[in-house]
């Protein structure tokens, strides 16, 4: 079964952890500060690599799997590891101590990276540097604040793996169910750790960098955190994307306009029980809207409501990543079920597990998530900041790797 090469939910909620293969395929471990880098040169006997392909974990809680990302990248549809050093590439996968720390704090591990590619390059093979999801924007960073510093980082090629340039998606009432349930139930001895979960990686320094819209507390208005504000200034203040380098980008959602078939504003999840009997989430529609009622017994019911947001459930994206560890693979709504579960000890009944993530006129930076038409439009090559893109034909899950993108990958790599 494929896999996301980013899951959210791989070790973000206590005693999740999932039964990865142990890859055992890495040549060479680089100990970064605040992170690793684990080698696969393209050849047996190899102590130096020759072409190096860095690419970026994305965002999540706690430390990088190595394990995981192999698993992702090499055992699912397309055996990307391999088909990448058969064609001559070392594969160099950046992984981080703390997946949910600030975008700025990780990508300095990213240019530690990068140096200590140069540094260990046999031969003069420019770099191929980028990575997954949030690692799209670490790495497009961390090459610009190099030059913008007077450092050469010697790289050829900067790729994203259905990175959120213009921002990604969390449905509004599913941030505010995950505040609510942390807020009521996140103390319960040896039992609130894992309700209060979510809550934490949303409110997490990534997160609110790279959420379009986000919320810190059941109540608060649905708009661009400070901290996204602050670190798109600093991203610009280094010159927004590295010069002089060839920009690649691949997402997982469909470039045709076509959505994913979620309609806007109707139920998403109902809970059955009696602890939180009437509580409910909708999907995302557009004008005035009651996006959830959260209601515990015996208290009076909170609504959450949105204005002004466009109806970005259904559209053209990567989808918000299912979690195999867990029962059910819930994605964003039903994460919000399983929790739901937990509490009534019986099943929430859920209508649609999970929605757009990454929309993909953000995935491939051709225009801003705001509006329906920008969301759901035929997407223009001409209006993207890459220089080449593929969009997937069908929209499918978050950092999915498919033969479509990871064949277009090898063949823009080669013929460079």
């Amino acid at each position: 079964m494929s896999m996301p090469v980013v899951s959210i939910w791989d070790n973000a909620m206590p005693g999740a952890q999932p039964a990865h293969p142990k890859a055992s395929a890495w040549d060479a471990t680089w100990p970064l500060r605040g992170g690793n880098a684990w080698v696969f040169y393209s050849r047996q006997g190899q102590t130096r690599v020759r072409k190096p392909v860095i690419l970026s974990d994305g965002f999540s809680a706690g430390k990088s799997d190595p394990d995981a990302l192999w698993n992702a990248l090499e055992n699912g549809e397309y055996p990307f590891v391999t088909k990448l050093r058969e064609a001559g590439f070392d594969l160099v996968l950046l992984g981080f101590d703390e997946r949910s720390a600030s975008i700025l704090d990780n990508a300095a591990v990213a240019i530690q990276c990068i140096e200590k590619a140069i540094d260990d390059r046999e031969g003069t093979a420019r770099l191929t540097v980028g990575g997954f999801s949030m690692g799209g924007l670490v790495t497009r960073y961390a090459l610009a604040k190099m030059q913008h510093d007077g450092d050469d980082p010697e790289t050829s090629t900067y790729l994203s793996y259905d990175t959120p340039h213009r921002g990604a998606w969390l449905p509004v009432g599913v941030q505010a169910f995950a505040h609510w349930v942390k807020d009521n139930w996140g103390s319960i001895p040896g039992f609130g750790e894992l309700l209060g979960s979510f809550s934490v990686l949303v409110n997490s320094p990534a997160a609110r960098e790279l959420l379009r819209w986000h919320i810190g507390a059941v109540g608060d208005e649905a708009r661009e955190d400070q901290a996204r504000i602050d670190f798109l200034a600093e991203l610009e203040r280094v010159g927004g994307w590295p010069e002089g380098v060839r920009r690649l980008g691949v997402g997982n959602g469909a470039g045709t306009g076509a959505g994913n078939n979620i309609p806007a504003g109707v139920a998403a999840m109902r809970t059955t029980g009696q602890e939180l009997s009437g509580t409910y989430l909708d999907t995302q529609n557009t004008g005035d809207q009651v996006v959830a009622v959260l209601k515990k017994t015996g208290d009076p019911e909170i609504r959450i409501t949105t204005s002004g947001l466009p109806d970005i459930d259904g559209a053209p994206g990567g989808l918000f990543p299912e979690a195999h560890n867990l029962p059910g693979h819930p994605g964003n709504f039903g994460t919000a079920a399983f929790l739901a579960g937990l509490l009534e000890g019986e099943p929430a009944e859920l209508t649609y597990n999970t929605s757009t993530f990454v929309p993909s006129v953000s995935a491939v930076a051709a225009g801003d998530i705001d509006d329906h038409d920008t969301l759901y439009s035929k997407i223009d090559p001409a209006d993207s900041e890459l220089d080449a893109f593929m969009c997937a034909t069908d929209n499918e899950g978050h950092t999915l790797m498919t033969r479509e993108l990871g064949e277009w990958i090898l063949t823009k790599l080669q013929g460079e």
